[in-house]
């Protein structure tokens, strides 16, 4: 378990401010993820995920600014993920002004 907390942004949403020349980034198995992660002290801190191509997958735990305690979790069954990943399919294409 890493502690990433998911938080799926529309692509065009995510902007990184700061330290891009610290990530790395890694593929594994189809190589449609991809995974950034700090080279320095290892932490993900987003990623392109396989079953959202056109967002940006952020650890929640990673922001400045925010409290986890406000955020809203949705369980994630990896064992039926094709359902599990239509089932918050909206999340992801919600509008945020």
């Amino acid at each position: 378990m890493t502690g990433f907390l998911h938080l799926i942004v529309p692509a065009q949403r995510f902007r990184l401010l700061s330290g891009e020349d610290a990530l790395a980034e890694y593929t594994f198995n189809t190589g449609a993820a991809k995974h950034r992660f700090c080279r320095h002290c290892g932490i993900k801190s987003f990623y392109i995920p396989r079953s959202h191509p056109d967002g940006v997958d952020v650890n929640a735990r990673c922001l400045d600014a925010v409290s986890v305690q406000s955020l809203r979790v949705t369980p994630f069954d990896d064992g039926d993920r094709d359902a599990q990943t239509a089932a918050i399919a909206h999340l992801s294409r919600s509008t945020v002004a």
